[in-house]
């Protein structure tokens, strides 16, 4: 133990006692997705307090020299009947209330159920010190030590900071009919136990109607248990919204479900509608789970892959390369969904994984590879290790990898996508293309497999003179044309049933889906845009024109959203419920654009008419206000903007946003006066020259990173990419 003392003693001043606000990686290793759980355990730099796994570690050893590393191993724990388990498939005895984290009455983030052993180790020759051990250790070397294992344990990680942020998955809103609910005067009394499904007699998982009282059974659930389905039939029959469950009624509320809103939700009134069924809300017990247990109880019990069914057939699990799941970080399925479908495309399996293999400045680039090799090499899709569970043995569920480093990098600084809220698949995968695209400066780009040229043709109606503009997509968006349902009697007779039952007071009826044709939406794609406020330059005034959008080059894999939201009058964002058969194969042939035509003349790129004359006022042509407003907010000059508007003649931001990008030396509008500092052809700090083409970037491409925000925005982002990154640096 001498020898161990004295090396402990040379790299003493390389040992460090966390500090708040220091970020302490014992959770996930920066190379790889091991965990303390994983074979081998986690080993936590006690300098830098990077975690790294047992493959990992030698080689941040031999780079960096550092030799003391806290080593944590995680082993689960034997459950035992009458600590944790009801026996039954209930909830713990201790069990969360609510569908949270972190948070009062919600789940632990703490591994509770394993046990944790941590050890001092020392590289190159691995020597273990134990707590133990280091009580004959000199008073300065135990006290150091142990502060520092006693701080690397107690600080909470980052992957746990994570998790809490303020994740609740139980907010219920007011339902809509709850104030207004309409109750028949039918006598109806519900007797305060004894109750049945009065179609087929079953005695539990009962929901009485809060308009006329009468009781049916819930909906069966994925294992063929809960009900018969009888509840949400008589709601399609009826269009009887609310429904509360029986047995979950106490004096603090109840289950209460609104089937048009498709939702758990509160009803403020619920006394009162309990009441008119003669049912004392202060009186009642709770006699079943409510819905909250149910899942809770569900997410909690293991083994339960073995009873989920798809048509009739028990699910088979799957282990191995390309088959690794993704484990749900608290509505983090939006990233979870768009990364394992990303990673099925060659074009991100070839080029992002690779990049493992090589030295790079870009972080976004290396933790890609990271999730990617997780993803495909299989090492995380094995299932765990049995373990005990009261008297059998147990089949854990599959490892899998939980991408929070991942999910913290692509999120962070962005208002959105930086919480634990749900988010839009179709938005965070713009937001991650557009991060792949920053930062692959070489032919590695996987982003590549998406992108594609959208031509738009625009057609003064006027002179009849064309005018092109390209623009570089990754995604198509698709029109939902409503009146190309085919099913458009059954909607517009449910339509005539609902203006009716509104001017009844009665509730609404259960309305049809609509049945769009994909060729439809496609078709709608196509249709030309009436312009009605186009700048035309070849008659120099207000005219109409019509816009065309076609394909002038297409991607290796085209992705398409279905625009399913809309707005109401009330200017209230809407779901539609449509749906919509995609086919197998797609002929987008039509749909290719061809270019100038012969014969066609294409409109003339003349400078606008001077704002004022000596003698004669002209007035300035029209533009687009919002246009030049989101131009503005980009970091663009505000005359650049105007004349990117008009040049483009009130197409939309896209086109303009092209145009500036595009004429970045242009001098701006005629007849206009800028202050100085706010064109693109100022002077370029050169210190700020300097310092990115130091760090491997030419000159042409900082010119034009700065150039392309006038505020030097683009510098700034980049030193705080490169340092705030520093610690975790992959190889």
């Amino acid at each position: 133990m001498t020898e161990v003392s004295e090396i402990l003693m040379s790299v003493l001043s390389t040992i460090r006692v966390p500090r708040p606000g220091d970020r302490v990686h014992k959770d996930e290793c920066a190379f790889s997705f091991s965990s303390p759980e994983s074979e081998g355990g986690l080993y936590v730099c006690m300098n830098s307090f990077l975690g790294f796994g047992s493959k990992y570690v030698e080689r941040h050893h031999a780079k960096t020299g550092q030799r003391a590393y806290l080593h944590i191993t995680r082993t689960r724990k034997t459950q035992k009947e009458d600590e944790n388990n009801s026996g039954s498939g209930d909830p713990p005895k201790k069990k969360p209330t609510r569908l949270a984290i972190g948070i009062e009455g919600g789940f632990d983030v703490e591994q509770e159920q394993y046990e944790e052993e941590v050890k001092v180790v020392l590289f190159p020759d691995r020597q273990e010190v134990t707590s133990e051990d280091l009580a004959s250790m000199p008073d300065v070397v135990r006290e150091r030590v142990s502060l520092s294992m006693a701080g690397l344990q107690a600080a909470d990680s980052v992957s746990h900071t994570l998790q809490v942020q303020q994740w609740d998955g139980e907010v219920r809103q007011e339902s809509k009919y709850a104030a207004e609910l309409k109750q028949l005067d039918n006598g109806v009394k519900i007797p305060p136990s004894g109750w049945k499904c009065e179609v087929c007699d079953l005695q539990e998982n009962l929901w009485m109607n809060l308009t006329d009282g009468k009781v049916f059974c819930g909906r069966k659930y994925f294992d063929g248990s809960g009900g018969n389905n009888h509840a949400l039939l008589y709601y399609q029959q009826t269009g009887y919204p609310l429904a509360v469950k029986l047995g979950t009624i106490t004096p603090d509320g109840a289950d209460v479900y609104s089937y048009d809103e498709d939702d758990m939700v509160l009803d403020s009134k619920l006394p009162e509608h309990l009441s008119h069924f003669g049912i004392d809300m202060m009186t009642m017990e709770k006699t079943e789970r409510t819905m909250t247990e149910l899942e809770i109880a569900v997410n909690q019990r293991v083994g339960e892959w073995e009873v989920i069914q798809e048509s009739g057939s028990t699910l088979r699990p799957l282990w191995g390369p390309g088959l690794t799941g993704m484990k749900n970080l608290g509505n983090s399925c939006y990233l979870n969904s768009v990364m394992q479908v990303l990673f099925t495309i060659p074009d991100f399996q070839t080029k992002s994984v690779p990049l493992r293999m090589f030295v790079s400045l870009c972080v976004v680039l290396e933790f890609l590879a990271k999730l990617g090799y997780g993803l495909l090499s299989g090492e995380y899709s094995k299932p765990e290790k049995p373990f005990i569970n009261m008297t059998f043995f147990v089949q854990g569920d599959q490892l899998g990898i939980a991408p929070r480093m991942f999910k913290a990098l692509v999120g962070r600084g962005h208002p959105e996508f930086s919480t634990n809220r749900q988010q839009d698949a179709q938005e965070f995968l713009l937001h991650f293309i557009n991060m792949v695209e920053r930062n692959c400066r070489s032919g590695m780009n996987p982003s590549e497999a998406f992108r594609f040229l959208v031509e738009e043709k625009i057609v003064c109606q006027q002179s009849q003179k064309a005018k092109y503009t390209q623009r570089v997509d990754y995604i198509v968006q698709l029109p939902v044309p409503m009146d190309q349902a085919t099913n458009m009697e059954e909607l517009q007779e449910a339509e005539r049933r609902r203006e009716e039952a509104d001017s009844s007071g009665a509730p609404p009826p259960a309305a049809p889906r609509a049945q769009i044709p994909f060729a439809a939406c496609f078709a709608a794609l196509s249709e030309p845009e009436t312009l009605t406020d186009f700048w035309s330059s070849a008659v120099q005034a207000k005219t109409t024109a019509t816009k065309t959008t076609r394909f002038a080059s297409f991607p290796d894999h085209l992705v398409i959203q279905i625009k399913k939201f809309t707005f109401g009058l009330d200017w209230v964002p809407k779901k539609l419920d449509v749906s919509i058969d995609v086919p197998d194969t797609l002929d987008l042939s039509a749909l290719h654009a061809m270019g100038q035509q012969p014969g066609e003349e294409l409109l003339p790129e003349v400078a606008p008419p001077p704002l004022m004359t000596p003698d004669v006022e002209v007035k300035a042509p029209v533009l687009d206000d919002s246009t030049v407003s989101q131009l503005c907010e980009m970091g663009f000059p505000l005359e650049s903007c105007r004349k990117a508007v008009y040049y483009t003649g009130n197409t939309g931001i896209d086109a303009a946003m092209n145009w500036v990008m595009g004429h970045m030396e242009d001098p701006v509008l005629p007849g206009s006066s800028s202050a100085p500092g706010t064109t693109p052809t100022e002077s370029l700090p050169e210190e700020h020259l300097a310092t990115i083409v130091s760090m491997g970037f030419s000159r042409d491409q900082a010119t034009r990173a700065l150039r392309a925000t006038v505020r030097h925005d683009a510098f700034k982002f980049f030193l705080f990419l490169f340092f705030s990154h520093l610690d975790i640096k992959i190889e």
